[in-house]
């Protein structure tokens, strides 16, 4: 099990940019390679600490950990996350708080990216940008999940751009210093200036291509929303963003969700609430009613007689599915009682005959006599 990204870096889920830092630094310090060589166990924790503070210091990040945990940094339905180590370089965590890297005096080798000497390794790909979308979606799609395919403008490789090596860094993508580090003086490794760690720089450009050889194109995508999302929610499609420059893989597609308010039924979580009116006639006779469902369908009550107004009425299963998982809320029926405005002189005559009738004089029971939130809590425990 995951420990909590908060428990690793030992501060509060208020923590500022700068305690965050902090706390970072004093780990990376404590578990480095270079101060702990061989030991397995500190290496570990070194990029435990590494993948807490990419979260946590990441807003977009930070907030779905903060909303669904370790559960909500990992995909569903063909969307990637964040779990591992697959989409961050712990080297460059490292150099944006120490100002440098640690792949040239130590580092994991394979790891991260970070795990090479001096100038014999061969540059990574650089990773092109995310791009970030809305797409509304009705309670009747995330009753069901949906597919949506939109068009979007992309950077992507152009087809007739050829590259070369970097004459700066030979390939390498990165340069090598000599620098004084909290750890003594060691040789760090920077990012190449010339070619942004890629190792190519452009050798002859296509047509409309930028000096990094991508040109703007309009793609369209098809979208998988899976039943249950909530508003608010990030869903990742890996690959679909920006393609990287010289060549470099493609960034990620984050698609936020924004649910429309819709006009039959209100959210409550996974539970749908429905406001259904009665006539007098029916609050006191009782009545059949045939109430529309969230999935287009259709389901008869019966209410009984002296039916007061603001009963409520639970339909199990009948509300919205559990994003990620098996079970659906419920349909909560919310009872009105509609009151006549305008009446006849006979009808008025027989309501005012009524009002001497005992059997029209309020008598509500103590369970009637509590609020719509209690009687929703009791219901629910």
């Amino acid at each position: 099990m995951k420990r909590d990204y908060y428990e690793v870096l030992g501060v509060g889920k208020n923590a500022t940019s700068d305690e965050l830092k902090k706390a970072y630094r004093k780990l990376a310090i404590k578990y480095h390679p270079d101060k702990n060589p061989g030991d397995k166990e500190a290496e570990e924790k070194f990029k435990e600490a590494a993948e807490a503070y990419d979260v946590l210091s990441n807003p977009d990040k930070k907030a779905r950990y903060d909303q669904f945990g370790h559960a909500g940094m990992s995909g569903a339905g063909g969307y990637g996350g964040a779990s591992g180590f697959g989409d961050f370089d712990i080297n460059d965590i490292f150099s944006s708080v120490f100002g440098h890297g640690f792949g040239g005096f130590g580092g994991f080798g394979g790891f991260g990216g970070g795990g090479s000497r001096g100038g014999s390794r061969q540059a990574a790909a650089v990773r092109g940008d995310n791009l970030r979308i809305r797409v509304k979606v009705t309670l009747e799609e995330i009753a069901k999940g949906v597919e949506k395919t939109i068009k979007l403008e992309r950077m992507v490789a152009s087809p007739d751009t050829t590259y070369k090596t970097c004459p700066t860094c030979g390939g390498t993508g990165q340069r090598v210093v000599a620098q004084q580090t909290p750890f003594g003086m060691m040789q760090s490794v920077t990012t190449c200036h010339t070619c942004g760690g890629s190792g190519k720089v452009v050798d002859k450009r296509g047509a409309g291509a930028n000096e990094e050889g991508l040109v703007k194109k309009l793609d369209s995508i098809t979208i998988k929303i899976p039943a249950g999302v909530v508003d608010g929610m990030q869903l990742r499609m890996s690959g679909k963003g920006h393609c990287g420059p010289m060549g470099g893989p493609a960034g990620d597609l984050i698609v936020l969700i924004e649910e429309v308010p819709d006009e039959v039924f209100s959210r409550d979580e996974n539970n749908l609430l429905y406001d259904l009116y009665i006539s007098m006639p029916e609050a006191v006779l009782g009545a059949k009613k045939e109430l529309p469902t969230i999935d287009g369908g259709k389901v008869s009550i019966t209410l009984e007689k002296g039916t007061q107004a603001g009963k409520i009425l639970r339909l199990k299963g009948k509300g919205l599915p559990e994003y990620g998982r098996a079970g659906r809320g419920d349909m909560l029926v919310y009872v009105n009682v509609w009151t006549p405005q305008n009446l006849s002189r006979e009808q008025e005559k027989f309501f005012a005959s009524m009002m001497k009738d005992k059997a029209f004089e309020p008598r509500p029971a103590s369970s009637q006599k509590k609020s719509f939130v209690d009687r929703l809590k009791e219901m629910f425990r």
